[in-house]
């Protein structure tokens, strides 16, 4: 690719990101029955659906002043399912667009395949900016790609994984609820 061509596609990740973060999908107020997490990180939450546990996680990003609460709703049978994820938070457009991107992602997944994502999404983000060379980890993470011009910024890969952070935290407390 020409350098022109390098920083039209940078263009369009940027352009990708800001529409992401400025459009987020997921965003909302939590659930009624659920409180925030309290000083000893423990949080009250109640599912929806009968058929659901429930469970959130908030972050925070102590660098930039980034911060977010993931709720997840899991189905109680096999495979575990999330069947809702909403989050609610303020940060930068990139901690904003990583979450609204992960939502696309997630919902309706399985946990296991949640955790693929995710542990997907932290290999373009230790890539330097390399992206990854693998074409099944591209058509997995989709519109997540754009962050790959993010990764070469180890101060803001932390506003990208803000969001996938609370999301594994939340999936593990809402089966960790189920036992």
């Amino acid at each position: 690719m020409t350098n022109i061509g390098n920083q039209e596609l940078e263009q369009m990740y940027q352009e990708v990101i800001l529409d992401a973060s400025r459009h987020p999908h997921g965003k909302g107020t939590l659930p009624d029955g659920v409180s925030s997490d309290t000083d000893d990180g423990q949080a009250t939450v109640s599912a929806m659906h009968e058929s659901c546990a429930a469970a959130q996680s908030h972050q925070f990003n102590p660098t930039c002043g980034d911060e977010v609460t993931v709720h997840v709703e899991i189905s109680k049978d096999e495979p575990h399912r999330i069947e809702s994820i909403v989050w609610d938070g303020q940060g930068c457009s990139i901690s904003q667009a990583s979450l609204s991107i992960m939502v696309d992602l997630v919902e309706g997944k399985t946990v296991d395949e949640a955790m693929k994502l995710f542990n997907e999404f932290h290999t373009l983000m230790q890539s330097r900016g390399a992206g990854v060379d693998d074409e099944q980890i591209e058509d997995d993470l989709e519109d997540a790609l754009v962050f790959q011009g993010v990764s070469k910024y180890p101060m803001r890969i932390k506003c990208a994984l803000l969001g996938w952070e609370g999301l594994k935290d939340s999936m593990a407390k809402a089966l960790a609820s189920q036992q």
